[in-house]
């Protein structure tokens, strides 16, 4: 769905002066007044804007920046785990390296420009909501498929928060006053868990099954997105029934190659339940509705891809958790030695020869790495397409980055960074692995370890695998399926936790996995203790259990809430 550019009464401030002069009294250009948006093109203009709000990017960068509140949470999700180094130079985009670090304050400019991305998606769905009692022209059938969308992304955008912060406001259309400015500065004392069930659940049960425009929601990512939240309060009768229902549906199926979830001319695929769109040369200026909150994420030179900017680079211990044994993870053996890398050889040094152990397919998909092909941009040439390789590592991302063949229709016409390859936040594969999370749970470890296996049997298909340039595996690809019954629940929770690492590497869910499972603090201490040896900002770097699972919330947020003199906020606990 493509954005468009609206003014709502979010964003109205009234000026009032005791000055009667009439020259003063001049209506606000560009500014749509209530009345106008009070039918069906009206409502569904309004709608449409708070769809735009899902990659989080709506106002001037002086307000906050594209990569603060990007849909994919690459930096929340993946640099603040053990996926990713923030990447490029020590001192470019210092707050994300405080992130990373987890030197976490509450004034750092990132926390606030996500809270306020989120926010501005809520507020938009209760203009929807406001507006829509005066659209005298919208059937009944059309109004309550226009609640069920908006209420679904305002569930979505609370969701996105709730993961972050934990404790922060519920903000629906009648808590929202727009002519009162204090209207929103409500406590962040209660539980939001069940107000974001109950707008999913809304749209869960009335959102048909399938949509004629791409990127309007479906009952069944309204149903996965619930099923999400039920998996993070560990209600996991309540999300198997959904799940089981996404299965039974039959509209879903793993794609045949496990990269074309990644791919811009295979957007919307069959996999794809919940997909964030992207659209370039499409009259948008600057080409902001492609992905932008990427913009920063690409190889830095080397006469390849793009000349811009270096972040966002794998980890090593990735990386490590690619390698096989008899065709299976290494679950507790994997970073005892590392996948060789081109650490510290320069391009032109033609002796380097890439890992020769057993791998996992999917990491050649993940991550960029000299002498494999990367997409149809040629071999990766290693040091040369890396900004600063001594401070962030030898690899690239790849799952955002565009093809050589999108270049000029799928990508921005003057900067290719902004392309069309959407973002898949839930997928089949999401729904398949967190039913074998939860048959784990259940203790049915057989019917787990079947989930699992399709995901590895799709992973093993020769055709999915990272080709050289006559045809034969870029690398020593081995993958199997488990064909022994896991011993113990504790190992089949360990193998499904880790299928879904190296299911959505690079895909900002790592860290919010981590910590919904309950194993953020031993995970990422023990990463820190191998990587501080790699990369020595990371040496001493610990997460503190209790403190380190959620964010501050932000500084300026906490002042912003006062009223009569005391904030409405409370930060959270040792922040």
């Amino acid at each position: 769905m493509k954005k468009i550019a609206i003014i709502t009464s979010a964003f109205f401030l009234s000026i009032f002066s005791s000055c009667s002069d009439k020259f003063l009294d001049v209506n606000p250009k560009a500014a749509l007044s209530s009345s106008t948006l009070q039918n069906k093109n009206g409502v569904n203009s309004l709608l449409v804007g708070a769809y735009s709000l899902l990659d989080g990017w709506a106002t001037a960068e002086g307000a906050y920046r594209s990569y603060q509140v990007g849909a994919d949470n690459w930096v929340y999700g993946s640099v603040a785990s053990d996926d990713a180094y923030k990447g490029t130079i020590a001192g470019d985009q210092p707050p994300i390296s405080l992130i990373e670090q987890h030197s976490i304050a509450s004034d750092n400019v990132y926390f606030r420009g996500k809270w306020r991305g989120m926010y501005d998606g809520i507020a938009r769905t209760n203009d929807v909501l406001q507006i829509l009692p005066k659209a005298a022209d919208v059937t009944d059938a059309e109004r309550q498929q226009i609640i069920a969308e908006a209420r679904f992304l305002r569930g979505h955008y609370h969701f996105e928060l709730k993961k972050m912060y934990n404790n922060v406001p519920y903000i629906d259309e009648v808590v929202y006053d727009p002519n009162n400015l204090e209207s929103t500065k409500v406590p962040n004392s209660t539980d939001i868990w069940p107000k974001i069930e109950e707008d999913l659940k809304l749209a869960y049960e009335t959102l048909p099954t399938t949509q004629t425009q791409k990127g309007r929601a479906t009952k069944w990512a309204a149903g996965a997105t619930l099923a999400k939240a039920y998996l993070f309060q560990k209600k996991y009768a309540e999300a198997k029934t959904i799940l089981e229902a996404i299965v039974a549906s039959g509209q879903y199926k793993l794609a045949d190659r496990y990269h074309d979830s990644f791919k811009a001319v295979t957007n919307n695929n069959i996999e794809s339940i919940f997909e964030i769109q992207y659209s370039v040369n499409d009259g948008a200026s600057g080409g902001e509705n492609g992905n932008i909150g990427s913009t920063l994420n690409y190889p830095y030179g080397g006469g390849g891809v793009t000349t811009c900017c270096g972040f966002f680079q794998p980890s090593q211990n990735l990386v490590n958790a690619f390698k096989t044994e008899n065709g299976l993870p290494m679950l507790d053996t994997f970073n005892a030695a590392d996948v060789t890398s081109d650490q510290g050889i320069e391009s032109t040094n033609l002796n380097f020869t890439p890992y020769a152990g057993t791998l996992d397919p999917r990491l050649d998909w993940t991550v960029g790495r000299r002498g494999i092909p990367f997409l149809d941009w040629g071999v990766h040439p290693g040091k040369v397409y890396v900004r600063d390789q001594a401070y962030g590592g030898p690899y690239s991302p790849k799952k955002h980055v565009m093809y050589r063949s999108d270049v000029g229709t799928n990508t921005f016409a003057s900067n290719p960074r902004l392309n069309a390859n959407n973002y898949r936040m839930i997928r089949y594969s999401h729904v398949l692995l967190w039913l074998a999370e939860i048959e784990v749970e259940l203790n049915n470890l057989e019917a787990a370890r079947g989930y699992v296996n399709q995901i590895r049997a799709r992973a093993a298909n020769p055709d999915g695998f990272v080709k050289k340039a006559d045809g034969t595996p870029a690398a020593n690809y081995v993958i199997n399926q488990y064909t022994d019954p896991w011993a113990d629940q504790a190992t089949a929770r360990k193998a499904v936790q880790f299928e879904q690492r190296l299911e959505f590497g690079m895909e900002g869910h790592r860290r919010f996995d981590l910590v919904r499972w309950g194993i953020a603090a031993e995970t990422l201490n023990a990463y820190y203790a191998v990587e501080g040896n790699k990369r020595p900002y990371l040496k001493g770097v610990q997460f503190v259990k209790g403190k380190h699972e959620y964010f501050p919330i932000p500084l300026q947020e906490i002042l912003n809430s006062t009223v009569n003199g005391q904030p409405t906020l409370v930060q959270n606990p040792q922040y």
